[in-house]
């Protein structure tokens, strides 16, 4: 594969905790795992950006730039997750599901993934406010109930996508400018919609190096890290 040295790697992430998943278990990476992973950033010279940096200063970008991001909005991303981030001054983006609480979005992609995500912690919004006060953190819109953009129709899809963005910014008072997919899915004119929704970007989970000089802002892909230390050296290489 081609390296494109001048290009971010954008990595995607989801919970931060100890507690084994007996399944969706690709969506948690140990506290012991994810501070290795980030020290291996750290001591080999990757620059940290937000996705909303990244996608701003992306004609400027240092080689080894890296985005560090976390979907659907989970309690240990503020617990576990930054006090690390804090440790080596690295930065990330959360992309936070509005109704996160007593919400088993799993169900929409698979029906044998019921009863996870919705008994995992999720943040509350003093949480919300706490993240973006540390200066660390860039809050995204990944919808208002994370639904499985191949099922639902274009009008609901956009309530999906405007009301989250207009609810985080009135909570939050922040402006919300980038988006995630939900499962990483999307259809063909989603992009156009996320665009004049008011967003400067989004992330699918579509798995390799950004290419900043073919890829839409709007369909940017990352690289999902899973438990693990030397797998995550091996994926970083590869890509």
């Amino acid at each position: 594969m081609k390296k494109l040295q001048n290009n971010p790697l954008i990595l995607m992430y989801h919970s931060i905790n100890n507690q084994k998943l007996k399944r969706l278990s690709g969506i948690r990476v140990s506290i012991k795992n994810f501070e290795k992973q980030i020290a291996y950033l750290s001591r080999n010279g990757y620059t940290s950006y937000t996705l909303n940096e990244m996608i701003e200063q992306k004609d400027k970008l240092p080689p080894k730039s890296v985005v560090i991001t976390f979907d659907d909005g989970y309690k240990d991303n503020i617990t576990n997750a930054l006090p690390i981030l804090k440790k080596y001054n690295f930065k990330a983006t959360i992309f936070v599901i509005i109704n996160r609480f007593d919400n088993d979005w799993s169900l929409y992609r698979k029906t044998k993934n019921a009863n996870i995500v919705n008994h995992i912690d999720k943040l509350g919004d003093n949480d919300i406010k706490n993240l973006l006060e540390s200066g660390l953190i860039e809050i995204g819109a990944h919808t208002i109930n994370h639904k499985n953009f191949c099922k639902i129709s274009l009008e609901e899809k956009k309530e999906e996508i405007i009301k989250s963005k207009k609810i985080l910014e009135e909570k939050f008072d922040i402006i919300c400018k980038t988006f995630s997919y939900p499962f990483g899915i999307y259809e063909k004119d989603d992009e156009e919609i996320v665009k004049e929704a008011g967003f400067i970007g989004a992330v699918t989970t579509e798995v390799r190096k950004v290419d900043l000089g073919a890829d839409s802002m709007f369909l940017l892909p990352r690289i999902n890290i899973k438990d693990g230390y030397f797998k995550f050296i091996y994926r970083l290489r590869k890509e």
